[in-house]
């Protein structure tokens, strides 16, 4: 398995573990909140897919736009080669404000957002598709909070994503009242 094969595997498996998370959950229990400041398991899946969909058409539109030479092909960047747990820890606060376009806004059902959040995947297997080995190094578009970062960074970002929200819904779930 090549890197690039590796990364999107990673992504499904962190997508693959917060689907099953909430798999049995009821609507009643998915909209749950301890506090109205809290977000319940539908705007934290909601929040997970438009990140997510945000992030892979931004790849996208950077890498072509560097093929076809409107951007420029570099390599430098001051998280270069950094893996994206430490990026985080070094531009994230412990409570960051989530950027308008990845927030949680239409509302719906969980069974409307678990699907929509699934079929992700294929877009972000076809992007490992379109790019080259040579080009993950590439600085990608900017990230909100994290600024400049690569697409191998884009990608592992996918994944610490998935994984730092299914720790939200696992402490939901623990004080989820029976």
């Amino acid at each position: 398995m090549n890197t690039i094969q590796k990364l999107i595997q990673d992504v499904s498996t962190a997508r693959i573990l917060y689907l099953d998370k909430i798999a049995n959950l009821t609507e009643l229990q998915a909209s749950w909140k301890p506090d109205p400041e809290v977000w319940n398991i539908i705007e934290i899946t909601e929040h997970l897919f438009w990140a997510e969909q945000g992030g892979i058409v931004g790849m996208w539109k950077t890498l072509h736009a560097i093929r076809e030479g409107n951007i420029a092909r570099t390599y430098e960047s001051p998280h270069k080669e950094m893996p994206i747990e430490q990026i985080i820890d070094m531009t994230w606060q412990p409570k960051e404000k989530v950027p308008a376009i990845a927030a949680p806004r239409l509302g719906g059902p969980l069974s409307f957002w678990k699907p929509s959040l699934k079929s992700l995947q294929e877009l972000l297997a076809a992007f490992g598709q379109d790019i080259k080995a040579d080009e993950l190094r590439l600085k990608a578009h900017p990230h909100p909070i994290s600024g400049d970062l690569d697409f191998q960074q884009r990608i592992e970002f996918l994944r610490f994503h998935i994984n730092r929200h299914m720790e939200q819904v696992s402490q939901l779930l623990k004080m989820m009242p029976r």
